[in-house]
């Protein structure tokens, strides 16, 4: 895998009056797990887009190691985004361009416990469960970037929980860097090595805030809102982005 950097000097939409993003410079190391968290609207889902290269009208840069380019991606929307008419295991294997193993899909099935629905059709399945198949999408691609826009929203705590645990198990057993988009503070202190909080329009990098209490511990949520605690009392200034 290869380091990242994302310099966007300038993003503003033909009808607005003022940037959304605006002189915003993220460093990516391999591997590593970020998460962004920021204030609705500030451009988070914009930014995703240009690295995805949905979007390239802006002023900026994408190096991928020395190299203007654009890295592979995989990306999780919000809406899992499955196609009705296929079963769980077609919906995965339809963005592979060319055939996997079927031991390396069984192997993702398995981790994401989603072995006995893979024949299911989406409608069969919870939200939860959809959300997983979308993992299971993404991370088949073997992608240089994993792009996830608020996967876990509108679930329930234990439902939301339990997609956490297994995304990070199947992240250890198949590292990618990943840019993890969420407003949940405590989410974001669970999953990321690394915390980048961002300004509302036009958005900025605020602060870049590194995780330290070591992943075995990451399941105890005294740990994690302590550290929270500390945190905000800290750094006063991301209140206002929460």
């Amino acid at each position: 895998m290869t380091d990242i950097q994302i310099n966007i000097k300038n993003k503003t939409y033909p009808t607005a009056t003022q940037a959304s993003i605006s002189n915003f410079k993220l460093a990516l190391k391999s591997n590593e797990f970020i998460c962004l968290v920021g204030p609705s609207g500030c451009g988070k889902t914009t930014l995703l887009n240009i690295i995805a290269s949905l979007d390239k009208d802006y002023d900026g840069e994408i190096l991928v190691g020395q190299q203007h380019a654009y890295p592979k991606i995989g990306y999780i929307f919000q809406n899992p985004r499955l196609l009705p008419w296929r079963t769980v295991r077609e919906n995965i294997e339809l963005v592979l361009n060319e055939p996997q193993p079927s031991e390396i899909i069984d192997e993702l099935l398995e981790v994401m416990q989603l072995t006995s629905v893979q024949q299911a059709y989406p409608e069969r399945l919870s939200l939860g469960m959809s959300r997983r198949v979308a993992i299971i999408r993404a991370f088949a691609v073997d992608p240089e970037v994993l792009l996830m826009d608020e996967p876990f929203v509108s679930l329930d705590a234990p439902t939301a929980r339990q997609a956490r645990e297994l995304l990070l198990k199947l992240w250890q057993q198949r590292p990618h860097t990943v840019l993890f988009v969420t407003h949940d503070l405590r989410e974001a202190i669970a999953l990321a090595d690394r915390l980048v909080f961002l300004s509302s329009s036009p958005m900025q990098v605020i602060s870049e805030i590194t995780i330290p209490i070591p992943r075995q511990e990451r399941h105890n949520e005294s740990a994690i809102e302590t550290f929270r605690q500390q945190l905000l009392l800290n750094h006063p200034e991301i209140k206002q982005l929460l």
